[in-house]
C-alpha cells in the first residue's frame, strides 16, 4: 500500500467537481494539494476552502491545453512543497457535436484539453515521479473512453486516447520496474458541470450550428448528469485506487459493463463472419 501522508499532489480541473474532490480526499489524508484550473474565481474559492480546514494548499491558474502553463504548474508545486508524489490529470471540456458537423477548431479544443493535456502533463510529471523513485499518475477519461455513442465524437476520441495513453504508461513502468505507477479513471454519469462547458469556450473557436439531435442528447445527458454520482464519492476512489496501485477506476461498473461486453462481443461476431 503506498503511504501518501506528508506527499503532495497536482490536481488539474480542480476547481470543482471531481478534482475537487480529490484535492480534498488527498488534503483529507494528509497530502498538501496544488489545484490547477483555469477558472480562477472558482480555483480560489476552492483553495480558500481547503486552507481554512487547515489543509496546505496552493492553487495555480492553468491553462492545461497549453504545455508550458503545465510546466510551470509542475515548477510552482515544486518551488512550494519541494516535490510531487502524485499528479492527476484531470481536466477536461465534453461539448456536442457530430463528427461532420463540428468545427475543426472545436474538435482542436476538445483534444487540447481533454488528450494532449494528459499528455503534457506525462511529458512533464512522470520524469520527476521516476527520478525520486515514487508516485502515481492518474488521468481521467470516462465510459465514453469505453464505448461509444452519437454526438460526442470528438470527445469519445479524445477519452478513448487517454486510456490508450495510461495503459501504455502502465505497460511501461512495468516493463521498466518502475515503483511508479499509473491509473485511469472511467467514470459514468457523476453530478458536474462538464456539459455546460461552452461557458468555457475560447472567444476563436467557432461554433457550428446545432441539431435537433445534438439538442435532444445533451438535453437528456444534462438530466442525467444532475442525477448522477455525488463527486465527492469520486475523490475516494481515486484516493483508494492510488494508495493500492489499481488501475482500473470504474464508478459505475455494473451499469456499464454490459455495454463494454457487448462491444467485445460484437468484434467478435464479426470477426467470425469472416471466416
Amino acid at each position: 500500500m503506498y503511504d501518501l501522508e506528508g506527499k503532495t499532489a497536482v490536481i488539474t480541473g480542480a476547481a470543482g467537481g471531481m478534482g475537487l474532490s480529490m484535492a480534498t480526499s488527498f488534503a483529507n489524508a494528509g497530502m498538501r494539494v496544488v489545484l490547477a484550473d483555469i477558472d480562477t474565481e472558482r480555483l480560489a474559492t476552492a483553495v480558500t476552502g481547503l486552507t481554512s480546514d487547515g489543509h496546505a494548499a496552493i492553487g495555480v491558474p492553468t491553462d492545461v491545453s497549453d504545455e508550458s502553463q503545465i510546466q510551470a504548474l509542475a515548477q510552482a508545486a515544486l518551488d512550494e512543497f519541494g516535490a510531487v508524489h502524485v499528479m492527476s490529470n484531470n481536466a477536461g471540456i465534453g461539448i456536442a457535436g457530430t463528427v461532420e458537423q463540428m468545427t475543426i477548431e472545436e474538435w482542436k479544443w476538445t483534444l487540447d484539453v481533454d488528450l494532449w493535456s494528459v499528455i503534457y502533463g506525462i511529458r512533464t510529471f512522470l520524469p520527476l515521479l521516476k527520478e525520486q523513485g515514487e508516485g502515481h499518475i492518474t488521468a481521467t477519461s470516462s465510459m465514453a473512453g469505453l464505448t461509444c455513442g452519437p454526438v460526442l465524437g470528438a470527445y469519445h476520441v479524445a477519452k478513448h486516447g487517454v486510456v490508450a495513453l495510461m495503459d501504455t504508461t502502465r505497460i511501461e513502468l512495468k516493463l521498466a520496474k518502475s515503483p511508479v505507477k499509473a491509473s485511469v479513471l472511467c467514470p459514468g454519469p457523476i453530478d458536474t458541470n462538464i456539459a455546460y462547458s461552452d461557458r468555457l469556450r475560447p472567444e476563436a473557436v467557432e461554433t457550428h450550428p446545432t441539431n435537433s439531435l445534438e439538442e435532444k442528447f445533451f438535453e437528456n445527458l444534462r438530466s442525467e448528469l444532475a442525477q448522477g454520482m455525488d463527486p465527492d464519492e469520486v475523490g475516494e476512489l481515486v484516493l483508494d485506487a492510488i494508495r493500492n496501485e489499481r488501475f482500473w477506476i470504474l464508478t459505475h461498473p455494473n451499469e456499464f459493463m454490459p455495454f463494454i461486453e457487448n462491444r467485445i462481443a460484437a468484434i467478435k461476431r464479426d470477426h467470425e463472419h469472416r471466416m
